[in-house]
C-alpha cells in the first residue's frame, strides 16, 4: 500500500509557513511569549487547529518572536 499522507513535526523559534496543500495542522505556542499564527496572537500554552476539511489549505504564516512554536503538520 501507497503511503497515504506525511506526517511532519518541528518546534521552531524562526517565522515560516505551513506550505500550501496540508491537509491538517496544528500549532502550540510551548515558549514563554507571545506569538503570531495566521494574523492571530498566541499566548503561551495555547493551540490552535486546522482539521482536515476534504481538501489542501493554503498556507499559513507564523512568527513565534520570542517564543516557541511546535507544530505538527499532514501533507
Amino acid at each position: 500500500m501507497d503511503i497515504l499522507a506525511q506526517v511532519n513535526e518541528t518546534d521552531t523559534e524562526q517565522p515560516g509557513d505551513i506550505n500550501d496543500g496540508f491537509l491538517s495542522a496544528s500549532i502550540k505556542n510551548v515558549g514563554e511569549g507571545k506569538a503570531l499564527v495566521n494574523g492571530v496572537v498566541l499566548i503561551p500554552g495555547e493551540a490552535k487547529g486546522y482539521p482536515f476539511v476534504g481538501k489542501g489549505y493554503k498556507k499559513i504564516s507564523y512568527d513565534p518572536g520570542a517564543s516557541t512554536l511546535r507544530i505538527m503538520a499532514i501533507y
